[in-house]
């Protein structure tokens, strides 16, 4: 009796520092002041792709070829960025096991992503020529489809923020009294908040957007789940019926713009903030968003 009593506390104390056990506490501490679509997101990729390969492992005997297999294991189902995120997330975990004594030290900082995953791919989104612009621009205001893709490819046009960015805007984030867009860090790709300064010619757009979608907690809500965003297709399908299949894409107008801005002779810099590149700086990477506003609102309204 008193040996079986001691094996179920010894496997009792085993489990409490398995990977998995300390993953659940360091998620709940982590999620403090966090979004909650960021914790969602976070806790699926925790669930999903972390503790399936290390969960059941005690934290104090993983080591960095574990975390390799791990990584290796969502590389192969084409997941790359996920694989990057989910060795971020484990290395995160072990930074909070070390702090709170159930680990010694962190393998997954015994190597970089760039040494277990391939090389990415760069890709080459299909865009018009600048001076094919304005024929774009007309075919827009006549595109035969439904409303609020018309209005998603003319905001998207105004704005240049990508494609993601746009088809997940939620109405809390527009500011229409002061004419910006603040679009949270969780929603950007570099993972820091960023503005988007509104010319008229965007508040007239989310005008009549308002009419039509206003109800909804997103400006472009899908057609059977309004509780979801639009497909991340529409607008280029949008375009590939006005006959631009091939030849332009959501994102295409963040390469035209950049162009057309740096022949007119604006500042490199305020175009690169205004695009949400990553930051040369690491230091200020955290304040960039807020840059230029000044300068970056009038560019804006003269692309408008």
């Amino acid at each position: 009796m008193a040996l079986r009593k001691a094996s179920k506390i010894a496997e009792q104390v085993a489990s409490e520092h398995s990977f998995g056990s300390i993953a659940v506490k360091w998620l709940e501490h982590w999620q403090d002041g966090k979004s909650p679509r960021h914790v969602d997101s976070t806790r699926r990729r925790l669930s999903s792709n972390i503790l399936p390969n290390l969960g059941a492992l005690q934290i104090t005997e993983i080591q960095a070829p574990d975390v390799v297999a791990m990584v290796r294991v969502i590389e192969a189902r084409g997941a790359r960025d996920i694989a990057k995120r989910a060795m971020e997330t484990t290395g995160q975990i072990f930074r909070y096991a070390i702090a709170h004594g159930y680990a010694l030290r962190n393998p997954a900082r015994d190597f970089r992503p760039s040494d277990v995953l391939n090389a990415a791919r760069r890709v080459n989104y299909a865009r018009i020529d600048a001076k094919e612009l304005p024929h774009l621009l007309k075919q827009i205001e006549v595109y035969p489809g439904t409303h609020v893709t018309r209005l998603a490819i003319k905001l998207i046009a105004l704005t240049f923020v990508r494609t993601s960015e746009l088809i997940g805007a939620r109405w809390v984030e527009f500011d229409m009294e002061t004419a910006r867009w603040d679009i949270p860090e969780e929603r950007m790709k570099m993972r820091t908040p960023h503005i988007v300064p509104l010319s008229r010619q965007s508040l007239e757009v989310l005008g009549m957007l308002r009419g039509l979608t206003g109800a909804s907690e997103f400006l472009f809500p899908g057609d059977r789940d309004t509780k979801k965003t639009m497909s991340n297709n529409t607008i280029l399908q949008g375009l590939e019926r006005m006959g631009y299949k091939g030849k332009m894409t959501g994102h295409g107008f963040r390469g035209i713009a950049s162009t057309i801005l740096h022949e007119q002779g604006y500042a490199h810099e305020h175009i690169e903030l205004q695009l949400a590149h990553a930051p040369r700086n690491a230091v200020s990477a955290a304040y960039n968003h807020a840059l230029y506003l000044g300068a970056r609102a009038k560019m804006m309204q003269d692309w408008g």
